[in-house]
């Protein structure tokens, strides 16, 4: 019996492959056919893909321009905004740390007392102005800390000149700053020592203390801390003119203090009228300096 190499090989030699000529022609005349119907084809699905594209951009820039399709994605882009800054503005953790490092400066108009060097009060003092802050921020849902603690009182406990007020201060400041690492913004408020015609403006027909942004060169967070200042005085320009004094910079050569902003960038000592200010002049100061906080907020 024959094996199928055996049988390959006389098929092989029994029937040579040679196709005729005009098989050939006629083969290659098919398949050429066949390809350019495939080409056309090809040609075909790509021009209909293209033309479906086209057609659908000039329908969207249609409606952008002829129907309002602009309005409606400015107002979904600027809803994306606004929930962005809503859930920064409503977080559940303190946003803003307010302190007082000397507690008691007080004003005239409280104290009722002629030399302006003595305006000082241990209940009627500047610690009512940070309050008042507080209470606009939690207004518009930015949650805080309002440090209130005596520094003065503590100084005298422990023996301790004027001076070494920041270091009194820092020791909360450290604590509120390691417990709470969502702070962002850190504001140490004070009043001014300056003449009311220097610490007051009027803004329609009303009285309002005036706000100086003081940041340390010695702090080793000087830039961004210049920088924030510089960000709250423009946006407070720009809605309130006239009302900030601008940002001052201190840089004693000999010993100059950094006021604890070393410890946070995003710091900044205010002081937020002078001692012939009053309360009321104070607090309508920092109802506006509450809105430039928070849109300073928004935008991060």
């Amino acid at each position: 019996m024959q094996t199928d190499n055996e049988l390959f090989t006389l098929i092989k030699e029994t029937f040579p492959l040679n196709p005729r000529p005009d098989f050939v022609s006629d083969t290659e005349d098919k398949l050429r056919k066949i390809a350019r119907k495939m080409n056309r084809k090809r040609t075909f699905k790509r021009l209909s893909v293209l033309s479906g594209g086209f057609l659908f951009c000039s329908i969207v820039l249609l409606w952008i321009f002829s129907y309002n399709g602009n309005e409606v994605i400015n107002n979904t882009l600027s809803l994306i905004d606004e929930r962005h800054a809503s859930s920064i503005v409503n977080q559940q953790e303190p946003l803003i740390y307010i302190y007082h490092s000397h507690n008691k400066e007080s004003f005239i108009s409280e104290t009722k007392v002629k030399d302006p060097n003595m305006a000082f009060h241990s209940l009627k003092n500047i610690t009512l102005v940070g309050e008042k802050l507080s209470q606009d921020l939690n207004n518009k849902s930015i949650k805080n800390i309002h440090e209130n603690r005596d520094v003065m009182e503590i100084l005298k406990d422990r023996g301790l000149t004027m001076v070494q007020s920041y270091t009194v201060s820092r020791e909360a400041l450290s604590e509120a700053l390691k417990n709470h690492k969502s702070i962002k913004m850190v504001f140490d408020i004070h009043r001014d020592t300056q003449k009311r015609n220097v610490t007051t403006t009027k803004i329609n027909g009303k009285d309002y203390a005036r706000i100086t942004f003081t940041v340390s060169r010695s702090s080793v967070n000087y830039d961004k801390n210049v920088k924030f200042a510089e960000s709250l005085h423009k946006i407070l320009e720009e809605k309130y003119p006239g009302l900030s004094r601008g940002v001052v910079v201190k840089s004693n050569p000999s010993n100059q203090s950094t006021y604890n902003q070393d410890l946070k960038d995003e710091s900044a000592l205010l002081e937020i009228g002078g001692v012939e200010n009053t309360l009321a002049e104070e607090y309508r100061t920092v109802d506006a300096f509450a809105k430039v906080i928070e849109e300073l907020l928004k935008k991060k």
